[in-house]
């Protein structure tokens, strides 16, 4: 194992210290019990909190500032973070407006936020975000796995709670945004977690596992390294079967790297997925190309496409200002 680290056991505390100095214009670090929360909250607004196991940074650290997260909850690597985490984060985020968790579908994070909102005095509501039409359940879940969708359904969602929206609005919104979002990726090969010093699966030089989950979990299926383009028509093949959009819909594309894979090779897959589109009559409006919810270094991407109405596409041109995404302001 190659890495830059210096004890395993300290390994996510540096991280967050190094994270929370290098953007300490937009971010303030807790230690007891960790949590990133804004630096400068909006008075009144609903509080949205996001969390999960470190190793897919930027997810969610990397989007805690104005028009995104005001709190995230990183547990250890791959590892969900702890109720009293949530609870901390929610007692200093909420201006009395109510606060809304956003999670990801995945055993032990939607356990683990079911205690903290079930603990938290202030009036609260959950966003599950299933996006990953891969499998129907896996190791990790039962029903479908969050992935790289919930980066879209935090900015959506924390565009409006920074307009004024309130709790029940917020919470609509979250669950109109999940159903029109959906998601599917690619692996080359695994991610090493620091503490186990491996790969958590093995693969073949010239084999790819479709479908792959952002822990490493098995896909729908190994295959044999293919063209981008084949790749692009397995994976758009699959969730536009699954999302349905119209034809005339306007589509948000999301390429997303999972940590291994060059920007130039992102590109090159978008490329691909916006040809294909294009034969079908899809109309692409907004694209985000970059490596947004990884899998440590895990070589491979996803590939998400949103469905966007006239709302939607407004919270997505919205300002945001978070150590990750920045325009508008």
């Amino acid at each position: 194992m190659k890495k830059f680290i210096n004890r395993v056991d300290h390994f996510l505390a540096e991280s967050l210290a190094g994270f929370a100095a290098a953007h300490a214009d937009l971010v303030e670090l807790n230690l007891e019990p960790v949590f990133v929360r804004r630096k400068t909250a909006t008075p009144g607004k609903v509080a949205l909190i996001s969390g999960g196991g470190s190793g897919h940074e930027p997810l969610h650290s990397g989007f805690v500032g104005y028009g995104m997260l005001d709190a995230a909850c990183p547990g250890q690597v791959f590892t969900s973070p702890t109720p009293d985490q949530m609870m901390a984060a929610a007692q200093a985020v909420d201006s009395g407006a109510g606060v809304l968790f956003i999670v990801k579908n995945y055993s032990g994070d939607l356990m683990n936020f079911e205690m903290a909102a079930e603990m938290c005095e202030a009036p609260n509501a959950t966003v599950l975000v299933n996006d990953d039409v891969a499998v129907e359940n896996s190791s990790y879940t039962t029903g479908r796995r969050g992935v790289a969708g919930t980066m879209i359904v935090e900015k959506l969602v924390g565009s409006m709670a920074e307009s004024g929206a309130n709790l029940e609005q917020c919470k609509a919104f979250g669950d109109h945004v999940v159903k029109r979002v959906a998601s599917m990726g690619v692996a080359f090969s695994s991610g090493t977690v620091p503490a186990a010093g491996k790969p958590t699966f093995t693969i073949g030089e010239d084999e790819i596992e479709i479908g792959v989950g952002i822990h490493g979990e098995p896909g729908r299926r190994r295959a044999r390294i293919a063209p981008a383009d084949a790749i692009a028509d397995e994976l758009l093949t699959a969730i536009v079967d699954d999302l349905k959009p119209a034809a005339d819909a306007a589509l948000l594309v999301l390429v997303n790297g999972l940590g291994g894979t060059p920007l130039s090779e992102l590109y090159l897959l978008f490329n691909s997925a916006h040809a294909w589109l294009r034969q079908r009559g899809f109309t692409i409006r907004r694209v985000q190309v970059g490596s947004l919810t990884t899998s440590l270094d895990m070589a491979g991407a996803s590939l998400t496409l949103c469905s966007l109405d006239a709302e939607m596409m407004k919270r997505w041109d919205s300002a945001v200002q978070t150590p990750t995404l920045r325009w508008g302001r």
